[in-house]
This record gives C-alpha cells, sequence and structure tokens, in this order.
C-alpha cells in the first residue's frame, strides 16, 4: 500500500462528509501500512468546533494503539490543516503529514503560516499537495453547490439554503 491509497481513503471519507452536508474533509491515520484510524468533518452534526476530520482520527488511532504518541505514524488527510489540528499533529508525535488541497484561509502547514516552523518539541516530515486536483474539485464542487443554493442535510438529503427560497 502506497501514500495514494490512503490519500483514496481520506478522500472517501470526505465524500461521506460531504454527503452529510458537511465541509468534505477526511483523514487517516496509518501504522506500519495498517489505517489504525479514521475520521471525516462533523462540526455541523456534532455542534462543535473541535469535530475536525483530523482530531477524530488521531482520537481514534491513539484508543486503537492505547496511546498517545503516534510516532510511528502517518496522516493523509484532504485538506491541510488549520492550526488547531497542526497543533494536534505536533502533540501527537505523527512523524510525517501527507495533506491535499492547499487551505489559503486557515491552512497552517504552509498556506497562511508554517507551525511546524517555530520551535515546539516536534515536528513531522510534510508533504503538501499530494492529490490536490483531486481534493480540491472535491471541495469546489461542495461549496459551488452552496453558492447555487444546493446542500444536503445532515442526513444526507439534498436541500435548497434558506436564504436563496
Amino acid at each position: 500500500m502506497d501514500d495514494k491509497f490512503f490519500m483514496d481513503e481520506a478522500l472517501r471519507l470526505a465524500l461521506i462528509s460531504g454527503d452529510e452536508g458537511e465541509v468534505p474533509v477526511g483523514a487517516v491515520v496509518v501504522r506500519n501500512g495498517e489505517i489504525v484510524g479514521r475520521g471525516r468533518n462533523r462540526r455541523e452534526k456534532n455542534k462543535n468546533a473541535l469535530a475536525h476530520a483530523e482530531t477524530e482520527a488521531i482520537d481514534e488511532a491513539c484508543k486503537n494503539l492505547s496511546g498517545w504518541r503516534l510516532w510511528e505514524c502517518e496522516m493523509y488527510v484532504t485538506l491541510e490543516p488549520c492550526p488547531m489540528c497542526t497543533g494536534a499533529i505536533i502533540n501527537s508525535r505523527i512523524r510525517r503529514l501527507v495533506f491535499g488541497a492547499y487551505d489559503k484561509k486557515a491552512g497552517s502547514c504552509g498556506s497562511v503560516v508554517n507551525l511546524f516552523e517555530l520551535p515546539y518539541n516536534h515536528s513531522p516530515e510534510v508533504v503538501g499537495g499530494f492529490m490536490e486536483d483531486e481534493c480540491s474539485a472535491l471541495l469546489k464542487k461542495f461549496f459551488e453547490d452552496l453558492r447555487k443554493g444546493i446542500n444536503k442535510a445532515p442526513d444526507g438529503r439534498l436541500r435548497k439554503n434558506e436564504d436563496n427560497n
């Protein structure tokens, strides 16, 4: 299994989020070629600002591995992590981060700021822009649909935005 295999799994999770009306972001944590944590954006459904794909994947990986140090792990995520998620990656000691689309508004691995350049006690190897076209296309379609007044309810049903009716 390679980077493409794991990013494809993150994209699959992102699609699920998008189908539920969430911004389509997915993440997986991998150790020794095995997925040990999966996550997807659920902020709207959970009514929780902390419900990002990365934090969900890290939480599951920590539980599955019975520890908070993920120094043998890699993370694959469809969108460049925000400051909160970048901090979670630092704190969990993930050794390698592979992300797809750059986030010009909140990306904290190089777009707005690179928190990994600060003198924290850990900094992962970073591969940005991996499968960027596929990851960006998913996000662009989601936001185009929102601008057209089409989105999905948390249960996956298509609905019109109330502001546009």
